[in-house]
């Protein structure tokens, strides 16, 4: 029996048409491979759709989001929206279309691949065997909080913004970190700022409280301070590092360092199943290397891959991307940004075109 699957895939802006073209190339490989048919509805984004229709997320993108099955986002924005205001740059497109389908929860696996220990500037018997993952919280905090702005005080402009949670919020965000944290390792790390943040002490007592319901999972707090120096000092302590939506933010982009490109992270954002989630690489659009054909795709393919796992519960079609990836590195072909010397440089559509054949032949 064929399983039918919606995806909205917004290409966005940069070297967002150019990875989304290798993640389409390997969806098609799917169908072909497994009984899966891909209706995939390509919608306007982030700076090509405020060229188009003024606005970063259009009503008709949000409508197209919320009926499909999953949502693929490659990467948005550039220089020449910076100016815009706040409102109508493609950041707040993004932040609206994470409110608007409730993905609270955002999954961001760092794993050091062996073939990759020599593409990081962190020494490799620190980074062998990191294996991680980084849950943010990604609808409250300081990006949604309220009141926010810029006023004229006095004699001079002052800007703020306003950091809130509720206990409901930091209660099932902590759930999905120890469920996560049940399958791997079994252990949690809080990152927050309860020695100076009221908001913070909160955080930490409800992740305490949720930490009941799971004696099988051990539970560490860390300062953010803390973290974000044992991210890169001995990432190997950490197996589930769960963070509100600004920590969050900076310690999966740190993570970055360790992997060697940030091309390498994918990302899945999900909510309580009621609407789809969103799966982007945590890359942006890079519009310096737009069109050139050297963007790195992998963030893209292993994105998928997470589409696979958690909206499609399809483990083996999963790991046979992961591994067809890990093979292909193990094969010594490079993009740019991982190059090194003596490894075999190819572009954009070639590493894809090597995935998708390890995938033909991948069958975990």
């Amino acid at each position: 029996m064929e399983l039918t699957k919606t995806i909205t895939l917004l290409s966005g802006d940069g070297i967002g048409p150019e990875v989304s073209a290798e993640g389409v190339k390997l969806l098609n490989l799917v169908e072909k491979e497994f009984k899966y048919k891909f209706e995939i509805i390509k919608k306007d984004f982030g700076g090509i759709a405020i060229d188009k229709f003024g606005v970063p997320f259009p009503e008709d993108t949000l409508n197209t989001c919320k009926k499909s099955n999953a949502v693929l986002l490659a990467a948005i924005g550039g220089p020449k929206y910076d100016s815009l205001p706040r409102e109508k740059r493609p950041e707040s497109g993004l932040l609206e279309l994470r409110a608007s389908l409730n993905t609270f929860a955002n999954l961001r696996p760092a794993i050091v691949f062996d073939s990759l220990l020599d593409s990081s500037t962190i020494k490799k018997e620190v980074l062998a065997g990191t294996d991680l993952i980084v849950v943010r919280e990604l609808t409250g905090g300081l990006y949604f909080g309220k009141p926010k702005g810029i006023e004229k005080r006095g004699n001079e402009k002052v800007g703020f913004n306003t950091m809130v949670y509720s206990e409901s919020e930091v209660r099932r965000i902590a759930k999905v970190a120890f469920e996560i944290a049940r399958k791997r390792k079994k252990k949690v790390t809080s990152a927050d700022k309860a020695n100076v943040l009221d908001v913070s002490q909160l955080w930490k007592d409800t992740v305490i409280e949720v930490s009941k319901n799971y004696p099988d999972v051990s539970l560490e707090h860390m300062y953010i301070d803390n973290a974000a120096m044992q991210l890169i000092r001995n990432p190997k302590q950490f197996d589930v590092i769960l963070a509100e939506n600004l920590f969050g933010d900076i310690l999966s982009d740190e993570a970055s360092m360790l992997t060697g490109s940030i091309g390498m992270l994918p990302s899945a954002s999900i909510g309580d199943g009621t609407l789809p989630a969103i799966y982007e690489p945590v890359h942006g659009s890079a519009p310096d290397i737009a069109g050139k054909n050297i963007a790195n795709p992998i963030a893209m393919i292993l994105s998928i891959g997470m589409m696979f796992k958690y909206s499609f519960n399809n483990e083996k079609i999963h790991d046979s991307i992961f591994h067809s990836v890990e093979k292909v590195l193990n094969a010594g072909y490079r993009t740019k940004d991982i190059y090194q010397e003596g490894s075999k440089l190819v572009g954009t559509s070639e590493m894809g075109n090597f995935i998708c054949k390890e995938f033909s032949l991948c069958k975990v």
